[in-house]
């Protein structure tokens, strides 16, 4: 084991307590980690990726559960659609995109580029989401309401944005999860978690079928991961997570740049 793999498995406790600190985003460096210090393929790094965040999420979401915060309506409603979609994406379409996409000036975009491209890319919206956030704590209980067709192009949307690039989508969640269904921000960061684990480990599935899983190491990654989880929960204790939140999100912009310069200059 060289230098860079034993700093991606210390990576691997990093996510677990960034996830534990600021309640979610950290899972968005799993396939940089994967595929820049463990040396993953970005097809695998993505599927990897989804096993990684949908156990992290479920633990985050079984403590959200004791203390009453999930709604369970909202979540399946909108786990429905977002399941389906990232699972046929993990099944059927990452599979089947061609290992030459485009040709560009005599520069390929293969495959595994394009997909750590449009990886940046949702790297830089949630930087941007942390960096800009100023969500107001309310507890305000509203009757719940349900926008049935635009909370089912959601969770399209969503599930397909998942299943391509191994990331929880949280960002994209939890304000429509505000707005469509009007949950207090606290039940929707709550409840996010939990459909973030249902739709990932379904994606996750889609996989087994068509991928050689090695089970021993991402169990062994996942291990660490939820380990970093229970140390960034007693952290909280001493950290105010959301006062880090923005300088995380600082982090996760120029590791977007990082990868595109990088996959640019292959």
């Amino acid at each position: 084991m060289d230098i860079t793999q034993i700093l991606g498995y210390i990576s691997a406790l990093c996510i677990g307590i960034i996830l534990g600190l600021i309640g979610g985003g950290g899972s968005i460096l799993t396939v940089p980690i994967l595929v820049y210090l463990l040396y993953l393929n970005p097809v695998t790094a993505t599927a990897y990726s989804l096993f990684v965040v949908g156990i992290s999420a479920l633990v985050g979401a079984i403590h959200n559960i004791r203390k009453g915060l999930v709604n369970f309506r909202t979540a399946i409603v909108f786990a429905i659609p977002a399941f389906l979609a990232v699972y046929t994406t993990r099944k059927f379409v990452v599979p089947n995109i061609p290992e030459e996409v485009i040709t560009i000036e005599g520069f390929v975009i293969t495959k595994s580029i394009g997909i750590m491209i449009f990886f940046a890319f949702i790297m830089l919206l949630t930087s941007v989401s942390m960096i800009r956030s100023k969500r107001k704590n309310d507890q305000q209980e509203t009757k719940v309401s349900y926008n049935y067709p635009l909370i089912f192009i959601e969770g399209i949307v969503v599930g397909f944005l998942t299943g391509i690039v191994g990331a929880g989508g949280g960002f994209l969640i939890i304000p429509a999860l505000v707005l469509l269904t009007k949950l207090p921000m606290k039940k929707a960061v709550a409840t996010s978690l939990l459909i973030i684990a249902i739709k990932s480990l379904i994606g996750f599935i889609g996989d087994i079928e068509n991928l050689m899983i090695d089970w021993s190491f991402l169990l062994s990654f996942t291990s660490i991961s939820v380990v970093g989880i229970f140390i960034g929960m007693w952290l909280t204790n001493f950290i105010n997570g959301k006062k880090l939140k923005k300088g995380f999100g600082w982090f996760v912009l120029i590791m977007a740049i990082y990868i595109i310069v990088k996959e640019f200059t292959k």
